[in-house]
């Protein structure tokens, strides 16, 4: 008995030690932790219970017979995060370079198919090279089972994938597929054709961070929901977003003790809007102060940053915002802003989360840029994902709320529930300038008129009450009590009960 368990302690030593200690240090010399460390900094202390250590390839090509590691380049398992049960992968970069193949695919169907089966969330560390080439097509199905198990998990549980190392070819698809991505700055990167075959195919001559780096992911492509600095600042900001998350779409959304009152008010907001209507201030600060304790998980903070979209607690409960930001071209929405916002608020209403949105925007932007790129199309995903979303829906409009955009961005019309507006809000058709010029364009040569007719438009139209008249707002708030106005909504609407037509899915504008 003694031989037998000592036996199981060798193996056991074998399989952590992954591909060997100089290729740990190897890994180390790069500024990267290996596999199970970073699952131990991941996961509560001593909760990780690991699946499949001692698998091994089945592979007989190319010599592939004589070299064989357990656990063959990737650590499966589960354990908690504060207590709350997630299912996690990692890759190996110290095995096969983290490749896949047919024993590694499996492992990590299996661990997606438990979580699914379980309710609980599934995060992904990816740092690896692709898929084997000593085993073909095996690896390539390989890579197809795991993405079809990414489809039947999404909406149902969280999936969230970590770029820490390389993450190219068909290893890319996979993380492409979850909720969402987040990497490592200046060690990690993403990209469907390396360095060398964009040389070979387009003479481009470029680098694997210009390619596909951090810096690239978060800011132009908006593959990317966020990059922190290293390892361990990743992992432990990845931690704080799991608080943040139900397990499922049928587990209610997380609580946790308040300390903040919602009762006080706060002066401040009453000086946010500036005099000056084209003058911009920061969104940001009525986030934070709504928010309990000032406690707000971004995403894609450096995509897209005329709207803020991320995470926050009214009363201990999480909620999602959605605030157009004056600071960022006036707040207007563009292809950009419109698809990364919609986005947010389909993965809010897929695991019940309230969506509050803080409104201040002029329009949509114009110009042929925008026509070109799709603007008709992508500013209606936003429309489509604030319109089909069921859960708590809560909008405040602090100051412009113009044509089309109004619509859009959560309007009493697209079913919202509670629609408040500050005295400082305009919600017009347009500028009062553009409207008096189109409604009184013969009176363009008289100045005097014009100032007239501009003063009236603005009495007129450029306030709350003509929308409260109809109903489209159901109050108009003091910025004081934002904070305490919204949590009463939000406390209201824990009950809320809403149900779209049966469908097979909806056909949303892609």
């Amino acid at each position: 008995m003694k031989e037998i368990l000592h036996e199981l302690e060798v193996r056991r030593e074998r399989a952590r030690m992954g591909g060997g200690a100089a290729r740990i240090d190897a890994q180390h010399k790069r500024g990267k932790l290996t596999a199970r460390e970073r699952i131990e900094v991941f996961l509560d202390e001593g909760s990780f219970e690991e699946f499949d250590m001692f698998v091994e390839h089945r592979s007989t090509d190319f010599g592939m017979e004589k070299t064989k590691i357990a656990g063959d380049g990737v650590v499966t398992g589960w354990g908690t995060v504060n207590g709350r049960t997630v299912f996690v992968f990692a890759k190996d970069f110290t095995v096969f370079g983290g490749s896949l193949s047919e024993t590694h695919a499996q492992k990590i169907m299996k661990v997606q198919d438990m979580a699914l089966k379980n309710r609980a969330p599934i995060i992904g560390l990816y740092d690896a090279g692709g898929a084997r080439i000593q085993e073909g097509v095996a690896a390539l199905g390989g890579y197809a089972e795991v993405f079809q198990r990414n489809v039947l998990a999404s909406g149902v549980i969280p999936q969230i994938s970590v770029i820490m190392g390389p993450c190219a070819g068909g290893d890319v698809y996979s993380p492409a597929m979850t909720d969402l991505i987040f990497m490592v700055r200046d060690t990690s990167y993403m990209f469907v054709t390396g360095p060398d075959v964009v040389k070979t195919v387009t003479n481009e001559t470029v680098t694997s961070e210009q390619l596909g780096g951090a810096s690239v992911h978060t800011t132009k492509s908006s593959i990317a929901d966020g990059a922190y600095d290293n390892d361990v600042d990743t992992l432990l900001q990845v931690r704080r977003l799991i608080d943040f998350l139900p397990q499922s779409n049928t587990s209610p959304v997380p609580e946790i003790e308040c300390f903040q009152s919602v009762e006080e008010i706060d002066e401040s907001l009453d000086t946010l809007i500036p005099a000056n209507a084209n003058k911009p201030y920061d969104i940001k600060e009525l986030i934070l102060k709504t928010v309990d304790e000032g406690d707000f998980f971004e995403i894609q903070e450096s995509f897209a940053k005329n709207i803020v979209c991320g995470f926050g607690r009214i009363e201990g409960s999480t909620v999602g915002f959605v605030a157009n930001q004056p600071m960022v071209l006036a707040g207007v929405l563009d292809s950009d802003a419109s698809r990364k916002a919609a986005r947010f608020v389909r993965f809010c209403d897929c695991f019940g989360i309230p969506v509050v949105t803080f409104v201040d925007v002029p329009g949509f932007l114009p110009g042929t840029a925008q026509e070109y790129g799709g603007l008709i199309k992508h500013g209606a995903k936003l429309l489509f994902a604030f319109a089909e979303a069921t859960v708590p829906k809560v909008t405040l409009i602090t100051r412009k709320a113009y044509g089309g955009a109004y619509d859009v961005m959560s309007s009493k019309h697209l079913r919202g529930d509670f629609n408040y507006a500050w005295p400082t809000a305009q919600i017009a058709v347009m500028g009062a300038k553009g409207a008096v010029e189109i409604i009184f364009r013969k009176d363009i040569a008289d100045p005097e008129k014009i100032a007239a007719h501009t003063k009236m438009y603005e009495d007129r139209f450029l306030s709350p009450f003509v929308a409260a008249e109809r109903g489209y707002i159901d109050e108009v708030i003091m910025p004081h009590s934002t904070r305490k106005r919204i949590a009463r909504a939000l406390r209201l609407l824990r009950n809320k009960d809403l149900e779209n037509p049966w469908k097979k899915h909806d056909n949303i504008p892609l």
